[in-house]
């Protein structure tokens, strides 16, 4: 072990509070470390960087679940190629993009809606020009009238 850290600067260094840290060793995330005579949790400085990485992970949108099977992947690979980060971040940018994709439209006709004045959802449905998309069956029970 290169650097001995206690609980409180591991987390510290890796910018977590110590119950992030104690639940991503119980997850099994972060291996559980070395104990001192007096039961403290020992850490040599790699403790850091997974955690840095297990945060960053997060950020770009991957669960907990995802995390854990990273690092696994990880740990096996002892020189041998396995499915990793290239296939899973492929996997995330396409999820990523059909969210961006969806929150688009949403904002389209949700813009649309705050132009056309609409303050009332059930007056604005049933009106021909609620800009708000419902189901086929909203369409087909709509009348003529003045918008929202």
């Amino acid at each position: 072990m290169s650097a001995v850290l206690r609980s409180g600067q591991v987390a510290e260094a890796a910018g977590v509070n110590i119950q992030t840290l104690r639940y991503y060793e119980r997850r099994g995330l972060l291996a559980e470390p070395e104990r001192s005579s007096g039961g403290h949790r020992l850490y040599g400085d790699g403790a850091v960087t997974v955690l840095r990485v297990i945060k960053a992970a997060q950020r770009l949108g991957f669960t907990l679940e995802e995390v854990a099977e990273l690092l696994e992947a990880g740990r096996r690979r002892h020189g041998r190629p396995v499915a990793g980060l290239q296939e899973r971040a492929a996997a995330k940018l396409a999820e990523v993009d059909a969210k961006i994709a969806d929150l688009t439209t949403i904002r389209t006709a949700l813009a649309t809606a705050v132009d056309a004045g609409c303050d009332d959802l059930t007056v604005c449905a049933s009106s021909d020009c609620c800009p708000i998309p419902f189901t086929d069956l909203a369409e087909e029970n709509r009348h003529a009238g003045p918008c929202c």
